[in-house]
This record gives structure tokens, C-alpha cells and sequence, in this order.
């Protein structure tokens, strides 16, 4: 277990010391979890109450089971947490060095968020997003400050993954990649650097592997639970390519498809339409109880 004494706040940028975070999701807890852990103060903006108390209580559990399995000092976790804050009040954000954006992967979405957010960030503040597939360039010139935007995609869960992908903008400047980077060292983390192409390096090899277990599934050529056993015991994945589409979320699957295909107008990125026909039915994977398996009861069942 790591000694308190041994201060986590010293990773802490000297030029950063607030993170703002854009949405309460899963992907905006992890973020706000590590950042606090870091040293830096963390607010967390989402438009919804409901969803700011349910990330501070989610921040707080997950940081108790690092306690519970000795990764953590009890003093780590009630420092990390009187480091975090969330308000639904968009000019909360005003004190921030660097946000950071984990909406849902729309690029509209984005967009109107940007229009709302940066009236209000002071003009040095760095503005990044964790989208695992937009075109940062595209997304930067929605904003007022595209040398100070780009991509720090975090992998999920966040706390348990140790890659970060950085990805420039046309437009990025080398002081804010160097933040960045700053940023992804001082949270314990590795990052590897990607060009502004869609999906990047990570989604651009996974996806299109997952998409090809939903073919192999929608062909006949395998049920569930022969594609998932397949690839965990013969290629030694962790998780089956089903299983873990159901973990990141079909939807977010099917929109990572898009964007390679419409990006990239090859017909190998082409979606598959039973992972479109999920998707439809609104069977997102673990999120919705429903996916490539059943969660509804106490263990999963694979639904084909």
C-alpha cells in the first residue's frame, strides 16, 4: 500500500492545479477519481443534480475498495475526496487550467457544449476532450481556443487502465501537448501518441476485431458463448470480444464503426447489422441489462 507520507498532490502540475470535467458519466468519474488522486482540485459539470451526486458516490465507493484491497491509504481516499466537487452551474468552470470533456461520443453534442463552455473558461485555460474516435482537428475548430484543444482519451474504467492516448490538432500548440503529457505523468499513467486519424491507434485495432465477432456471431459461424470462449482461451484474451462490447456499450461500438467507415470509405469498417439491430432494440450491454447477454438475473446469459 502506498505510504501517505509519500504525498500523491507532488505529481501535480505546478502550472495546473484545477481540472474541470465535463459530464458525470462513468468515463467523468474515472477521470475526476485519478485526477484527485493526483493532487489536482477536480469539479466535476453535468447538467443534471442527480448525475453529480451519483458520480461523487460512485468516486467515493470505488475509491473505498482501493482501501479495502490495500492500494490505498484511508488518508489518500478523504484527501482525494475534499479535493472533488460538482455543481450543474456551467460558470463553475471559470477557475479551471484545463477541462476536459467526457460527454457522450456525438459530435453535435460536443459541439454545443464547447459553445456553452467557452465564454466563460479563462482565456489561457486548455480545453481537451476524451473522445475515442472524432476528428480532434474538426472538433477544435468549434471551439475559440483550437492551439489550446486535443484528445486525452482515457480507457475504461479509468482508474484500472494505465494507457492514455494524446492526439494533436492541426491547430494544437506545443505548450498544451506538453501539459498534457504533464498531466498523464503526474496521474501514474503511460501515453502513447496518436495522429488526428479516426478511431486512433487503440479503437481503430479493437473495434473493427469486435465487429468482426459480431459478423462471426451474425453468420452463424458461432454462438456467444463459443465466439467469447474462443478468443479468451485461444488468443488469450481476458474477455471475449462479446462480452466486451456489452462492458464498453453497443451503441458506443456502433458509433466507433461509423466513424471508421464514413472516415476511412472502406468497406471493412462496415457495421454490422446485427450490432445495428441491438443497438436498435435499445440492448446496449451491460449498461441497459441487455446486450450480447442477459444481466438481469444473477449470472449472464448469452441472448443468441
Amino acid at each position: 500500500m502506498r505510504d501517505a507520507g509519500e504525498n500523491r498532490t507532488q505529481g501535480a502540475s505546478e502550472i495546473m492545479k484545477n481540472i474541470g470535467v465535463i459530464g458525470a458519466g462513468q468515463m467523468g468519474c474515472g477521470i475526476a477519481h485519478v485526477s484527485a488522486l493526483a493532487g489536482y482540485h477536480v469539479h466535476i459539470y453535468d447538467l443534471s443534480k442527480d448525475r453529480i451526486e451519483g458520480a461523487l458516490a460512485t468516486i467515493n465507493g470505488n475509491l473505498a475498495r482501493q482501501v479495502s484491497s490495500n492500494k490505498l491509504s484511508d488518508e489518500d481516499r478523504n484527501s482525494a475526496l475534499s479535493r472533488i466537487t460538482g455543481s450543474a452551474d456551467v460558470n463553475d468552470l471559470a477557475p479551471m487550467d484545463m477541462v476536459i470533456e467526457a460527454a457522450t461520443e456525438d459530435e453535435s453534442v460536443k459541439r454545443k457544449i464547447y459553445a456553452q463552455v467557452c465564454p466563460v473558461l479563462k482565456p489561457e485555460a486548455l480545453l481537451a476532450t476524451n473522445t475515442s474516435s472524432l476528428s480532434i482537428t474538426r472538433l477544435a475548430a468549434a471551439t475559440d481556443r483550437p492551439e489550446r484543444f486535443m484528445g486525452i482519451h482515457f480507457m475504461n474504467p479509468v482508474p484500472l487502465m494505465k494507457l492514455v492516448e494524446l492526439v494533436r490538432g492541426i491547430a494544437t500548440d506545443e505548450p498544451t501537448f506538453r501539459a498534457a503529457k504533464e498531466y498523464v505523468v503526474a496521474l501514474e499513467k503511460t501515453a502513447t501518441v496518436a495522429e488526428d486519424f479516426p478511431a486512433f491507434i487503440v479503437n481503430r485495432i479493437l473495434l473493427p476485431m469486435i465487429n468482426e465477432a459480431i459478423y462471426t456471431l451474425y453468420e452463424g459461424v458461432g454462438s456467444v458463448e463459443a465466439i467469447d470462449t474462443a478468443m479468451r482461451l485461444g488468443a488469450n484474451h481476458p474477455m471475449g470480444p462479446l462480452q466486451l462490447a456489452d462492458f464498453i456499450g453497443l451503441d458506443t461500438c456502433l458509433s466507433i464503426m461509423q466513424v471508421l467507415h464514413d472516415g476511412l470509405a472502406d468497406s471493412k469498417y462496415r457495421p454490422c447489422p446485427l450490432l445495428v439491430k441491438y443497438v436498435e432494440a435499445g440492448w446496449l450491454g451491460r449498461k441497459s441489462g441487455r446486450g450480447f447477454y442477459d444481466y438481469r438475473g444473477e449470472v449472464p446469459v448469452p441472448t443468441r
